[in-house]
Order: C-alpha cells, then sequence, then structure tokens
C-alpha cells in the first residue's frame, strides 16, 4: 500500500482486499494496516447485542462490519491488522497455512505463541490474534488482528460479548481472555509490522492513483446503514418528565446503528402545531450524539410545537437519553441557547 493510504478508516482496507482479488492477477497477496479505534463486527453478528453503541458514540470509536464471519473486534493503533488474498481452492487449508505462517514469523521474532482454537493464534493461553475469512468466486480472503497492545479502558467498554461465549472459553471478561506481544517483544509496533512484511511476502507491488479511486468506490458500500446495522440492530431510547407551564412529555427513539430512524412524542401538552410531524422532520436521520442532535434543534427549534416548551428544557429532557461527557454538554447546550 502507498504512504498516502496510511490512517485510513477499516473499509478503506476491506474495500482494499475486495478490490485485489477482483482485479489483481492470480498470486498471493498479503499486506498490513493499522486503524484508530474501531469495532469491527462480524457479517452475521447484531450490532446492539455484541457492542456497547452509547459507549462507541461517547467515546468516538468507529463501528463497522466486515464481510466475514466470526466475533467482534476491537483495533487501534497499537494493533496490526493482516489482510491476505489468495487464489481459489478450499478454504480450511489456505486458512491453516496462514495461521501457521503468521504463527512462525512470531516465533522467530521469540513470541511463544501457536495456533488454538478454530481461528486464534494464542500466547500462554491468551489470544493475541483472531482470524477470520470469506470466499470471493475464485479468490479467498482472511485477515487477522494482532494485539501489540490496545487501549484496554476502550475494548472493555465497547465490547459486550456473548456471555454463554465466554464461559466456553473459560473466561469472565474481554480483558481476561487477550494477551499482548509487547510483554514479550522487544520492538516497536511499527518494527513489528516491519518485521511481519519482512517474514510474509518476498516481493511489492504498488497500486496507482486509478486503483485507489476504485477502493474507494466500493468503501461506500461498507457505510451503507441497511448493510451496517440492518433491521435487527434496531434500540429503543426513551425520557420522559413533566414541565412546569407545558406537562407531561414523552420521547421514544428508535435507532439503527447510530442513527435516529423513528420518534414518537406523547404527553398531555398542547401543540401549537402537528409535534409529532415537526420532530420526526427535525430528528429522524440524525446521528444519536450531542452534538449533531442540538444542531438539528437549533435548525428547526422544535420545542416551537409544542406551547410554552423553552429550548433549554427540551435539551435537559434529550439529554437523559443521549450518552455524553461532561464537557461537550456545556458547549453544546450553549450553542443551543444562541438561537
Amino acid at each position: 500500500m502507498p504512504s498516502s493510504v496510511e490512517g485510513k478508516r477499516a473499509p478503506f482496507y476491506l474495500a482494499a482486499e475486495e478490490y485485489i482479488a477482483h482485479n489483481l492477477p492470480a498470486d498471493d497477496y498479503l499486506f498490513t494496516w493499522q486503524i484508530g479505534p474501531t469495532v469491527v463486527m462480524g457479517r452475521h453478528q447484531v450490532a446492539h447485542l455484541e457492542v456497547d453503541l452509547d459507549f462507541c458514540r461517547a467515546e468516538g470509536i468507529d463501528v463497522i462490519r466486515r464481510k466475514s464471519g466470526g466475533g467482534c473486534i476491537f483495533a487501534d493503533y497499537n494493533n496490526i491488522m493482516v489482510s491476505r488474498v489468495t487464489g481459489s481452492g478450499p478454504i480450511e487449508p489456505i486458512f491453516q497455512q496462514y495461521a501457521e505462517d503468521v504463527t512462525a514469523c512470531l516465533n522467530r521474532l521469540g513470541a511463544p505463541v501457536e495456533v488454538a482454537g478454530r481461528n486464534d493464534i494464542v500466547l500462554n493461553g491468551r489470544k493475541i490474534c483472531g482470524n477470520a475469512f470469506y470466499h470471493l468466486k475464485d479468490r479467498n480472503i482472511v485477515h487477522g488482528t494482532m494485539l501489540y497492545d490496545t487501549n484496554e479502558r476502550l475494548m472493555q467498554g465497547a465490547l459486550t460479548p456473548d456471555k454463554a461465549k465466554m464461559s466456553s472459553k473459560g473466561v469472565t471478561s474481554v480483558k481476561s481472555r487477550v494477551g499482548f506481544l509487547k510483554d514479550y517483544l522487544s520492538i516497536s509496533v511499527n518494527e513489528l509490522r516491519e518485521e511481519l512484511r519482512r517474514g510474509l511476502t518476498d516481493r511489492s507491488i504498488l497500486l496507482t492513483d486509478e486503483d485507489i479511486q476504485y477502493i474507494k468506490a466500493i468503501e461506500a458500500e461498507y457505510y451503507d446503514p441497511d448493510y451496517l446495522f440492518g433491521k435487527q440492530s434496531r434500540e429503543d431510547k426513551s425520557c420522559e418528565a413533566r414541565i412546569p407551564g407545558v406537562g407531561s412529555l414523552n420521547f421514544r427513539f428508535s435507532l439503527i446503528g447510530d442513527r435516529i430512524d423513528q420518534v414518537s412524542v406523547q404527553g398531555d401538552f398542547f401543540e401549537e402545531a402537528d409535534a409529532q410531524f415537526v420532530f420526526k422532520e427535525a430528528l429522524v436521520g440524525v446521528v444519536f450524539q450531542p452534538a449533531a442532535i442540538a444542531e438539528a434543534l437549533q435548525k428547526y427549534q422544535p420545542e416551537r410545537a409544542i406551547r410554552g416548551l423553552e429550548a433549554e428544557a427540551l435539551w435537559n429532557l434529550l439529554l437523559k437519553m443521549v450518552n455524553y461527557i461532561s464537557y461537550k454538554h456545556v458547549m453544546v447546550k450553549e450553542l443551543l441557547l444562541q438561537h
């Protein structure tokens, strides 16, 4: 990969796998990449059952979905992502060879890792590399996440794995299940990435600017809300209060992923306009984050649909639903009250 594509979001690199598989001559290709704090879901997982979406919104953690199966992973710049695109053939031996190649490379560097289970590379019983794969016509894609180090607070807060799965592996938390290569290697994460390149490849190619544009076109598909979250990932949020001079207000939001999909407002208030219509117009499609909601409220001023409702009172009520960081709360509230 050219240096110009460093620092992209995860979907860019997943799209690059697809582009290479569909467009480059039959061969084995491997590249490594690094990303900011990101949760990557497996193809068939339901987002709100596996990921604390409120925590991710508040912490600015990207949530995306890959096209391979398996479970959720958390990655940041202290991890190394490895992608391998191979020719056709049964996927199991290809997958096994990939895991053995990575294991041998880490062994040479001094990390006593081994292949374990159906898709893991472990170190002293703790997972340091989770891998997944999927099949395209005449090509196979294998990819893995290598834990050199990570932000454990973000990892534990973002992932909410199935308790039965954790129990079956004899562990009680995400943290207790994983290990870190930094504890066994004397090299930095960037040096490890270079060692992997040398140890797992024997030549290199450089993608062109035209290749990059095609990859970006594929990347856009990964951000489609229907693909990313689907109808199964609907979340419901609600808040209610009795406001003097207004009456009772009950808001119910239905979210798909990080966006508001439905809005309902109920109570014994008096209307100056059709409150259901006004609030839907203002908030449906808006990202469920304080700044985005504040911007929508400032633009549409939906409080005018309800007799006696002030902007500040509306904002204070909606904050009960929105997971926010306190200093952002103050900044956004000040923005809201400027109109």
